[in-house]
């Protein structure tokens, strides 16, 4: 591990370069969420056209977001990210009750969630149990922690190595589509009925939202990034091209080999695609791609969750030890630790549940949504305030830009919250992460009477 003397002094050092920061992002967005969205989204469409077109829309709208993003992480660069530019824009208080939401729900919650997709499809590869999938995400959160602890060289070396080897295997699903049969011609009538009500249904783009979540991720970057004027965006905008093209790609080759049907009733599109094209040897190989996939947003996601405890540590006496960087490792090894615990507790308690995925979705999405949209409508009010940095990017088109990037951010916050509300266990999910986000107010007095005092 080296030298991992930790103290506040030591401050994050640019290490990242715009490879690095576009691995983050394509590993982070890239998920298991892919191999299990476009079954809901082709069930939600009227026609084929429709639902390819509805992945387009996904990236442009991801995009737009991420230019938002881009202004804002180079006029405010921080490994706090978020937090600290809804600190700047609306005070310490929501800026706490953000790190907080960050730390016990939103991001420990997307690891718990994360960890428990590849625990399922480890399971099918090798069987421990009836608690065979809590094992192995246990297992996962440990060592990809464990990764982040060793060192941010290890870690980001791990991520590009990781994210190249999920590209070039899901380049053999869309691949495997094209070459296979084309699904059976559907019949006109069929076809024609199908167009006949609306064209796609809210849901539909709700999980072509998800499934581009996680692109915010680089907001945390920026302290860490070479040359992030142009990088940031840079690392942004390719980054979800590539996804975007992806995303395309793999929806065409479904559509090919199984038809807007066969979407429909699949419950494992890429696993039908395989199974036609290699047979059994397809579906094992599908298994070690989702959870490449897993491992690839694993990794980013606890990379990046930690940079917000790091920042909280920094400024409030009360989370004080989370707020030291470790300079042999080149990470915030405190919180690093924090952060992976909090996530093995809500592994364990969601494990009670019928689906820990599904739980810890919903305990993440309302927060979520909320302090996305915060962060989107802060760029109006950073605006009126003197930049840390004066030679940043600038959005184009504001304020056209931001208000889209709101109005998507608000529907998506309605959307998400009456989705887990309305079926279990995502209502009970969705009511734990409520009661801990609430947690939040009295610690935060707490933590600035003490900082008062």
């Amino acid at each position: 591990m080296g030298n991992t003397q930790t103290n506040t002094n030591v401050q994050p050092r640019p290490s990242l370069t715009l490879a690095d920061a576009i691995a983050m992002i394509v590993g982070i967005v890239i998920g298991a969420g892919i191999f299990r969205a476009p079954s809901i989204v082709a069930g939600s469409a009227a026609t084929e056209t429709v639902v390819i077109a509805l992945w387009i829309a996904g990236g442009v709208i991801s995009i737009v977001g991420a230019l938002c993003y881009a202004e804002l992480g180079s006029a405010y660069p921080s490994a706090g990210g978020e937090y600290h530019f809804l600190s700047r824009a609306y005070g310490d208080k929501l800026g706490f009750l953000f790190a907080w939401a960050r730390m016990s729900v939103v991001q420990t919650g997307a690891i718990a969630a994360i960890a428990f997709v590849f625990g399922d499809y480890a399971t099918q590869l090798v069987n421990l149990g009836d608690k065979s999938s809590v094992i192995y995400a246990v297992i996962a959160v440990i060592a990809v922690t464990a990764l982040n602890v060793i060192g941010t060289r290890e870690s980001k070396l791990t991520q590009t190595a990781i994210t190249a080897a999920l590209l070039i295997a899901m380049a053999a699903v869309i691949v495997a589509g094209f070459v296979a049969g084309a699904a059976p011609a559907k019949p006109a009538a069929a076809t024609a009925a199908s167009a006949s009500g609306p064209l796609f249904s809210q849901l539909a783009l709700i999980f072509v939202l998800l499934a581009y979540g996680g692109w915010n991720e680089a907001a945390y970057l920026t302290a860490e990034m070479q040359d992030r004027r142009r990088n940031i965006v840079r690392a942004l905008v390719i980054g979800l091209v590539i996804v975007t093209l992806i995303y395309v790609l793999l929806n065409l080759s479904y559509i090919k080999v199984l038809g807007l049907d066969g979407m429909k009733a699949s419950k494992a599109l890429a696993a039908d695609v395989m199974k036609l094209t290699f047979g059994s040897a397809g579906a094992l190989a599908l298994s070690l791609i989702v959870m490449t996939a897993a491992l690839s947003t694993l990794n980013a996601t606890v990379f990046t969750g930690a940079r917000t405890n790091y920042a909280l540590g920094r400024d409030y006496a009360l989370f004080g030890k989370l707020g030291t960087w470790s300079e042999g490792a080149n990470a915030p090894v405190p919180a690093l630790l924090t952060q992976g615990a909090v996530a093995l507790m809500l592994v364990l308690l969601s494990s009670f549940t019928s689906d820990g995925f599904e739980t810890m979705v919903a305990y993440t999405s309302g927060a979520f949504w909320l302090f996305f949209l915060l962060t989107s409508i802060s760029l109006f009010v950073l605006r009126r305030q003197k930049p840390d940095n004066d030679d940043h990017f600038r959005v184009p088109l504001y304020p056209l830009t931001p208000i889209l990037f709101s109005a998507m951010c608000a529907f998506m916050l309605y959307s998400s919250v009456n989705y887990a509300m309305s079926k279990d266990p995502g209502s009970i999910g969705a009511l734990l992460g409520l009661g801990v986000l609430l947690a939040g107010i009295p610690l935060m007095l707490i933590a600035k009477k003490r900082a008062a005092a």
